[in-house]
């Protein structure tokens, strides 16, 4: 899927890509950072197709900030994918332009807080910048826990070079989620988020940052990744067990979901069910993350009688952005438009950091003055 993708945007000259939840470095978004690669008339390296990295961890951050690995170059090269001089321009220039910080974000996370992680990533950035001294310093942005101006601006104040709200988006107007998705993300608070079970990741264990308000999900799909690490295959589990998942969260019997996953997978990834011919565990896996991947596609349309299946991806900053704008136009998701709601994000940090600076020169301001507050337009 991802090689399909890659060939699509070279296809079709998709000049910046975001290469997210990345734990290594992988053939094809070398492929995608080399294949743009040439040189200008003044002789100077020419990067033609941008990479924004979005990552949590030091370690795949070192991979990104750092020329693409020579082994994977010579493969790439050896199956005509890119050129030889592609190559030796690849080991000259980082694998990203850019280098997002993602804190306690919404969906795969590592919780991390991102006034110790964005310093760690901003100092990494600038060893690396140091000893291979490129052209251009991969910029460094901050993400996670982005909902309010205090917030942007205290990223800004640590040395990001911009701001990346998620969270947030998702009430918008624009955003794809159903109408009852964006009414539950308005009235959501800081508490209401918790950890549950990935889908595309649900053998390994990985989690993800969810809503808990308004519905079952992230404590049901917690019970079936349990089943899942207690019993060997779907016939393991105690019949009144299965009974229970059946009735209450599938709402069909577990042989018919397997009848649909493999019809799913015989059209999209065949090897999937090859796979999972021989092996019970790996077929309970599929069978899991059915009801996982579907929960999202119910968020999404507005499944009716399926809401308190929905899995909504969703960090804090969801909650600290309605408690900044209660009482204001914004709180209804109805006026909620992404050009606008950045505006005043951006707008309230540098008022805010304006009102900081007369502070330090002792001036005196009436408390009224020291929040922004979005007014009615």
């Amino acid at each position: 899927m991802e090689r399909g993708a890659v060939e699509l945007y070279l296809k079709y000259g998709v000049r910046t890509i975001e290469a997210s939840a990345f734990m290594d470095l992988t053939p094809y978004v070398v492929r995608y950072r080399a294949a743009g690669l040439s040189l200008n008339n003044a002789n100077e390296i020419q990067i033609n197709n941008k990479v924004i990295a979005k990552v949590s961890r030091r370690e795949v951050a070192t991979k990104f900030l750092h020329p693409a690995p020579a082994r994977i170059l010579k493969e790439l090269v050896s199956a005509g994918l890119i050129t030889e001089q592609q190559a030796i321009l690849a080991e000259k220039v980082p694998m990203a332009d850019d280098l997002t910080v993602e804190a306690d974000s919404g969906g795969h996370t590592d919780n991390r807080p991102l006034v110790c992680l964005l310093p760690s990533l901003m100092a990494l950035r600038d060893e690396i910048q140091a000893e291979y001294g490129f052209a251009h310093r991969v910029r460094v942005g901050a993400a996670g826990g982005i909902g309010t101006p205090e917030a942007a601006l205290a990223a800004f104040m640590m040395g990001a070079d911009y701001v990346v709200t998620g969270s947030i988006n998702q009430s918008c107007v624009e955003s794809g989620a159903s109408t009852y998705t964006k009414g539950v993300l308005a009235q959501a608070e800081m508490a209401d988020v918790m950890m549950a079970p990935a889908a595309d990741m649900f053998e390994l264990g990985v989690k993800l940052q969810v809503l808990k308000r308004g519905t079952l999900f992230p404590v049901r799909a917690q019970t079936l990744y349990e089943l899942y690490k207690n019993y060997d295959s779907i016939e393991a589990i105690p019949a009144k067990e299965r009974e229970s998942i059946e009735r209450q969260i599938f709402r069909r019997n577990l042989d018919t979901v397997w009848d649909d996953t493999v019809s799913f997978f015989k059209q999209r990834d065949p090897d999937q069910i090859d796979r999972a011919a021989n092996n019970p565990k790996r077929k309970m896996a599929l069978i899991f993350r059915w009801y996982l991947g579907l929960s999202s596609r119910w968020s999404s349309i507005g499944e009716k009688g399926r809401e308190i299946d929905y899995q909504i991806w969703c960090g804090p900053a969801m909650g600290s952005f309605n408690d900044w704008v209660r009482g204001s136009y914004l709180a209804d998701p109805k006026n909620r438009r992404v050009v606008d709601v950045a505006n005043h994000l951006m707008i309230g940090a540098a008022y805010l950091y304006r009102i900081q600076n007369l502070k330090a020169q002792s001036l005196f301001l009436p408390a009224a003055y020291s929040q922004y507050v979005p007014e009615a337009i």
